[in-house]
Parts: C-alpha cells; structure tokens; sequence
C-alpha cells in the first residue's frame, strides 16, 4: 500500500496546484489592467480633446523640440558598423 493515496492522486494534486497558479496569474493581471485603464484615457478626456482640442496634463513637462531635433541629428550622424558575417 502506497502512503500517498490512490494510483492518480498524485495527477490530481498536480493539476489542482496548476489550476491555483493559472488562477493567481490571471486574477493578477486582471488587477494591472484596471490599475492601467484607471490613469489612461476616459470618456471625459475623451470629450475635452473633442471640445477643446487639447488636453492639459500638470505633471508633463513639454518636449523640447531643439533638444529632440539635436538628438536626432546625432543618431544618424553615428556611423554603423557592417554586420558581421556569422552572427
């Protein structure tokens, strides 16, 4: 006599612990989802760009476009290396 239980017990504690984690896992990312949707865009962000065009954020600083422009010019500035041949 085995001390662990019937022949497919063992299966079945398997597939039980599966379940648990597959369950966690997506009771988790359902809970990063709505903490996502929370700070995106709503209907009322929604209605104020259609209104006004725009939308004002506090907290965002705005893109200098001179820095942004610099920064462009000097990524394609930068000469690129052939690929070597096994890679």
């Amino acid at each position: 006599m085995r001390p662990w239980g019937p022949p497919g017990a063992m299966t079945g504690y398997l597939f039980l612990a599966l379940a648990v984690l597959v369950a966690v896992a997506g009771w988790e990312v359902r809970r990063r989802l709505r903490e996502q949707t929370r700070a995106g865009v709503t209907d009322e962000v929604v209605r104020r760009i259609e209104t006004l065009g725009r939308v004002d954020a506090e907290d965002v600083e705005p893109v200098d476009l001179e820095l942004a422009k610099a920064e462009e010019d000097e990524f394609w500035a930068q000469t690129w290396d052939e690929p070597e041949e096994n890679w």
